[in-house]
């Protein structure tokens, strides 16, 4: 069996903070406005990194993805200049929806426990 090391967790975490940043402070694209970066899960190799982020306002998640995709690039090219490695990975945004199932869930089991037995 094999071990995998804690660098693609390490990385991933790292790149979730500069991303943070860099949404806040150096996108320009108004498409993306209020954007909370909840996790990035890198790939083993470090060639693909898979950022997940989620938004307020849901009606407006079309468009913030489409922002997103647009400044992947971008964003790309500013994480080679903070995180020094041989090859930045390729950035993927894909919508959190962990949240907002939870959230489901937890409304489910409060209303089956207010139901009278």
């Amino acid at each position: 069996m094999k071990r995998s090391s804690g660098r693609p967790q390490k990385l991933g975490d790292q790149f979730q903070r500069e991303l943070s940043d860099l949404l806040q402070h150096e996108v320009r694209d108004p498409r993306v406005g209020m954007v909370t970066i909840t996790s990035v899960d890198v790939s083993p190799d470090l060639s693909h990194a898979k950022v997940f982020f989620t938004i307020l306002d849901k009606q407006k998640l079309a468009e913030t993805s489409a922002g997103l995709k647009r400044s992947a690039g971008f964003l790309r090219s500013q994480l080679a200049k903070r995180v020094k490695l041989y090859t930045t990975p390729e950035l993927r945004f894909v919508y959190d929806e962990s949240l907002e199932r939870g959230d489901r869930l937890s409304r489910r089991v409060d209303s089956a426990l207010k139901k009278p037995q």
